[in-house]
């Protein structure tokens, strides 16, 4: 049975330079698949994609920025394409709601919700475009295991699997849409994210990995498998659902 998406597959990866969105495209070049990167100017600088890999770069927490991409995607790939991956995202620093400034509840809530919003609503008709496709949003385990100081964040992901569901049933049957929702990955992102100034995640690996029954961090690669899994044929009567990676610290 064919687990990743077919040769000659298009996606697009947003967040595509991060950790986890670095070992994705580099699976999705092995498979045989077309890829375009959408990320911060910053992260992109940091992480050129590999050869052969278009990027655009864009703040997709600014609507005419995101506007502005998937034009120039539209250039390139004028008929549409068959998945897209939404990595969007960043850290901050753990502060207690009721010591949270509106500003930095904003700021936290649009760069990780309101950026996933902007980047669905566009990718959404370009996937129909092609005749149909399948959209992975990465969320978090945050959104249902709430730590203290995760207030916005936890809020923003928990969010994210509930508009997956929402353009699950709204484009039902010929899109499918689904999320995975991982917890700790040793990546960049532990600190803030890719593209972004540096914050404190204030975690304790140590501890942390005790409430692990597999009992380490995750790595990129555990992401990555299932994301594969979710844009092809093998996930094809899977719709609105949620994939947790964790090693087994969350079982909802």
């Amino acid at each position: 049975m064919q687990l990743a998406p077919v040769k000659g597959t298009r996606v697009l990866v947003a967040g595509g330079c991060g950790g986890i969105g670095r070992e994705l495209v580099g699976a999705l070049i092995d498979a045989g698949l077309e890829v375009t990167v959408f990320d911060l100017p910053t992260s992109a600088e940091r992480h050129p994609p590999p050869a052969g890999v278009s990027l655009i770069t864009v703040d997709a927490s600014l609507a005419a920025e995101v506007d502005s991409a998937f034009a120039a995607l539209d250039a390139s790939w004028p008929e549409g394409f068959d998945g897209f991956v939404n990595l969007v995202g960043f850290a901050a620093d753990r502060i207690p709601l009721d010591r949270l400034p509106v500003s930095e509840w904003q700021r936290v809530v649009d760069g990780n919700l309101g950026s996933s919003y902007l980047l669905n609503r566009a990718a959404v008709p370009r996937l129909r475009r092609r005749g149909g496709g399948s959209v992975v949003n990465v969320a978090s385990g945050l959104a249902t295991r709430v730590l203290p100081g995760f207030g916005p964040y936890s809020a923003a992901k928990a969010a994210l699997i509930a508009l997956t569901k929402a353009v699950a049933v709204e484009n039902a049957p010929a899109i499918r849409a689904n999320a995975v929702a991982p917890a700790a990955v040793d990546t960049d992102f532990l600190v803030g994210g890719t593209g972004r100034e540096r914050t404190d995640s204030h975690l304790d690996r140590e501890s942390y990995m005790k409430l692990i029954p597999l009992g380490r961090l995750g790595l990129p690669a555990d992401v990555v498998g299932p994301i594969l899994f979710l844009l092809g044929p093998a996930s094809s009567y899977m719709t609105g659902q949620t994939l947790y990676i964790n090693g087994g610290a969350l079982t909802p």
